[in-house]
């Protein structure tokens, strides 16, 4: 086996139930994730991956809290050295969505924003009643990006991927971050998904992240997974394409040795060069990080 590079996670998630909210931790299937996760917890899961830095992503902290949640984690970086990024909470369609963007960018270590804005054709799945990549409001607040130099991560299913494209092609000075390898779901068929990461992998703009490959198939399998990896990194290729672990998240489906191992032997094929990218020095690029990898 190859040495292992340097692992930049693009994709963490930390919580602390006695400070902030998390509405979506108190469902009975979330149980086993639902303590307090610290950059400590993190440290310990990634002991063994030469893991150098951190971007932490929105952690579906209450609405209210969006800001809390930003302000929390910059304390957490001064006294942890982790995160090295964070990408904030902003509702994008909301009315107050200048003014919020305004605040939340001038805050340290803000990179970028995620509006996880889940939506499926099957309403049991929907996160929102309405697809909002094709909602003028929301392709409104997604217009005020560029101007404070934040990019997007989009967290949603194939069927928004062709509305994303749309709004990407539109705003070619916001750079998306796909989430989660757009989701992929087998069961649902992929051609919605194939379409729509085709037409996002032709905007230079556009990246994404191999995480949350347990959303692919139940129970986490890398032989259900791998074809979906090969074919991501061939629309993307090797420099747009980042590891991340989406943690504590995704001990849902697997331990994180589990999960960072079934991408280390998919990518065991690479050159050292492209691996060095893949797992970390494309995170460090994408989100401006102060890292010399």
């Amino acid at each position: 086996m190859p040495v292992r590079p340097t692992f930049v996670d693009a994709h963490l998630h930390l919580w602390d139930r006695e400070r902030l909210r998390y509405p979506w931790l108190e469902e009975a299937d979330k149980a086993s994730i639902a303590a307090t996760y610290r950059v400590a917890d993190h440290r310990a899961a990634a002991a063994d991956w030469n893991l150098v830095g951190a971007v932490h992503v929105d952690a579906g902290a209450h609405p209210e809290d969006g800001e809390r949640e930003t302000d929390w984690l910059n304390g957490v970086a001064d006294a942890e050295g982790l995160p090295s990024a964070i990408v904030a909470r902003v509702e994008l369609d909301a009315p107050d969505v200048a003014e919020v963007l305004a605040r939340q960018a001038v805050r340290p270590r803000v990179v970028g924003i995620r509006h996880l804005i889940n939506w499926h054709p099957d309403p049991a799945r929907r996160a929102y009643p309405r697809d909002l990549t094709v909602d003028p409001a929301w392709r409104r607040g997604f217009g005020l990006l560029a101007r404070h130099r934040l990019s997007y991560d989009f967290h949603g299913f194939p069927p928004q991927l062709a509305g994303l494209a749309d709004v990407a092609a539109a705003h070619p000075d916001v750079p998306v971050i796909v989430n989660h390898l757009g989701l992929p779901i087998l069961a649902d068929g992929l051609e919605a998904w194939r379409a729509g990461l085709t037409a996002l992998a032709a905007m230079p703009q556009v990246a994404i992240k191999l995480s949350g490959a347990g959303f692919v198939a139940a129970p986490f399998d890398p032989t259900a997974f791998a074809p979906i990896v090969a074919e991501v990194i061939d629309l993307f290729g090797t420099q747009r394409v980042m590891i991340a672990s989406n943690f504590p998240t995704d001990r849902l489906f697997a331990p994180l040795d589990t999960t960072l191992a079934a991408y280390e032997a998919l990518l065991a094929g690479y050159s050292d060069d492209e691996r060095r990218d893949l797992w970390g020095r494309n995170a460090a690029r994408i989100y401006r990080l102060d890292l010399d990898l």
